[in-house]
C-alpha cells in the first residue's frame, strides 16, 4: 500500500483550506465529490491529517492524499511527497550483466 507524507507538518494543507474557506468537517464533505464511491473521508481523518500536535498523521493513503488535493484544487506533489521505503530499491551494482552469462 502505497503512503503519501504530508509536507511542511500539514500547513500547506491548511492554507489550502483557508483559501477556499473550508473548515475539516467541510473539507471531508468536498472529498465525497472526488470519490467514485462517493464516500470520501470522514472528518476525524481530515482532522489528523491537516491538524497539529501529538495526534497528527504525518502519513496517509494515496486515496486519501488525491481525494484532499482534489478537493482543495491543488496539485498533489504541493500538499504530498512520496516517500520511497529504504529497503525497496536495491543499491548493489552488478559488476557484470545477467545477459552476458555463458
Amino acid at each position: 500500500m502505497t503512503h503519501l507524507f504530508r509536507k511542511g507538518d500539514g500547513e500547506p494543507i491548511r492554507a489550502a483550506m483557508q483559501r477556499k474557506g473550508l473548515s475539516g468537517p467541510r473539507l471531508a464533505e468536498a472529498t465525497k465529490a472526488g470519490d467514485p464511491d462517493g464516500r470520501g473521508i470522514s472528518p476525524a481523518p481530515i482532522g489528523r491529517i491537516a491538524g497539529r500536535g501529538a495526534r497528527a498523521l504525518d502519513k496517509c493513503r494515496l486515496r486519501s492524499a488525491w481525494l484532499i488535493a482534489d478537493a482543495l484544487e491543488e496539485p498533489l506533489q504541493d500538499l504530498f511527497a512520496l516517500t520511497m521505503p529504504p529497503d525497496s530499491t536495491s543499491t548493489v551494482e552488478r559488476s557484470r550483466s545477467d545477459a552476458n552469462e555463458s
